[in-house]
């Protein structure tokens, strides 16, 4: 049995062929497509890949460039990886997708099980209670997905309980949950929420506890301490109309990767307990290895009440999501179908086989190799390339929590003045990046770091020496 090539590719084989097709139909996602416009000498250059080996994309004419961002935090094991892709083409024989009402499927059932196995621990119950471990698991089919159906679940929660009074969020300044509008509602990043206002609701958002902006002499778990008193004084004001506070735990990448220490979120899930509102952790660029854990929550050994999950769950192959949540939030839609108790949210690829047994397979991978292991000695090598660029009179910061690193790129050290946005410095690093071999994506001005795992040292030492490149590019007047 043979299969057919992609219609119309005989012949088109160069970058700028490829390139000219796509801007003659496509609208591209975070983009300003007039920037496209100048194929030649293009402010921002569209590179068509055709092929994705380990950490590297390959272009049509055999161009590489390693991917220092896994292609939006998508990517643990590497374009192409063999064991997903042979687990995802034994599934095509067997079953594609179908209805998940009514209907399941053995890799849907088994990826619930895993998920649940390895979530973060209980933590300990409260007086009177049982533990609120988490027990349910509820699939959607991106990030954004995630956080509509856990901000639902929430308010829906408080609703069947008949406070129905609680119908507000509480998120961090800085903080990003996706870009539908109710991901976006509590969602803080002018760049993306600002057009929209409008159309949002109206969320309570807080100080957030990154430690860029901690005082001097001030360390990490200090800074993020004190700002817990913000949350609590929000909670104070607010919580009988609050159903859930939403987090990045430790780092906010879209932000501008913004960090703090792990002893806010102890603190923030006792003050969660305390004032009787959820806690949902959005771990779904942070989650499966990414900040030296399997979840960042382990690092403060606590257990939100929700945990949304999605980008490398399938190993960056198909798009994903679940929400896993607690028996007490899901025993309160537990009723009679008269009750209207019901949690009535669907999309038409909930639970797709083929993503879920994508999403197996990363998981097994993590089982059955050192992953976790690996990467703390790869995030030691990344921290000692990166070490001296912190004091480059650009640079206010280098950061990094375990796999993701950051650099925060200013005109003036002493002060930390940023440069003019309109200066565009960041795409200067990505434009000089590109052309040596190197796929950054700056947020802004903040070069950043978040590699597949199956980069190696030396691929480390190669991406920083063309970042720091790309910087005095950047930087240079």
């Amino acid at each position: 049995m043979t299969t057919a090539a992609l219609p119309d590719s005989a012949g088109r084989s160069t970058k700028a062929d490829w390139a000219a097709r796509d801007l003659a139909v496509l609208w591209h996602p975070c983009t300003q497509m007039r920037d496209h416009a100048d194929l030649d000498g293009a402010r921002l250059p569209l590179t068509p890949i055709a092929r994705g080996e380990g950490a590297w994309l390959v272009d049509h004419e055999g161009g590489r460039y390693l991917d220092a961002v896994s292609s939006w935090w998508t990517n643990l094991f590497g374009h192409a990886n063999p064991r997903i892709a042979a687990a995802i083409k034994d599934q095509l024989d067997k079953l594609e997708h179908v209805i998940f009402a009514g209907f399941s499927h053995e890799p849907g059932i088994l990826l619930a099980e895993e998920l649940l196995r390895i979530a973060p621990a209980p933590r300990p119950a409260l007086p009177g209670e049982k533990d609120r471990h988490l027990a349910r698991v509820f699939y959607g089919d991106n990030g954004s997905s995630a956080i509509e159906i856990a901000l639902k679940m929430s308010f829906h929660y408080w609703r069947n309980l008949g406070r129905e009074g609680k119908q507000r969020f509480i998120a961090l300044s800085g903080g990003y949950h996706g870009e539908t509008l109710g991901a976006l509602t509590v969602t803080d990043v002018p760049l993306y929420r600002a057009t929209y206002a409008p159309l949002l609701g109206e969320p309570i958002f807080v100080a957030s506890p990154d430690c860029y902006a901690r005082a001097p002499g001030e360390d990490w778990q200090a800074h993020s301490l004190r700002k817990l008193a913000d949350m609590r004084a929000a909670l104070e004001r607010h919580a009988h109309e609050v159903s859930a506070v939403i987090v990045e735990p430790l780092v906010q990448c879209a932000g501008g990767m913004r960090m703090y220490h792990p002893a806010y979120l102890a603190g923030l899930r006792r003050l969660c307990d305390e004032f009787e509102v959820h806690l949902i952790a959005d771990e779904i660029a942070v989650g499966f290895g990414r900040t030296g854990t399997l979840f960042a929550c382990e690092q403060a050994n606590v257990t939100p009440d929700f945990l949304c999950l999605s980008k490398g769950i399938t190993g960056g192959f198909l798009p994903f999501s679940a929400v896993l949540t607690t028996a007490r939030v899901y025993d309160a839609f537990y009723a009679e179908y008269a009750a209207g108790k019901a949690f009535l949210h669907s999309h038409s690829y909930t639970g797709n086989a083929l993503a879920c047994r994508a999403a197996l397979e990363t998981l097994a991978i993590f089982r059955d190799e050192p992953v976790i292991a690996r990467n703390r000695v790869l995030a030691q090598r990344l921290r000692e390339r990166l070490a001296p660029l912190a004091d480059h009179p650009h640079v206010a910061e280098v950061r990094q929590t375990g796999m993701i690193a950051a650099v925060e790129l200013v005109r003036d050290k002493a002060t930390r003045a940023p440069f003019p946005v309109a200066e565009r410095r960041g795409l200067r690093a990505y434009r000089h990046a590109l052309a040596q071999g190197v796929l950054l994506r700056p947020l802004g001005d903040v070069i950043y770091f978040m590699p597949p795992y199956v980069i190696t040292p030396d691929e480390i030492d190669f991406m920083v020496e063309v970042a720091v490149r790309s910087i005095e590019v950047a930087v240079a007047s």
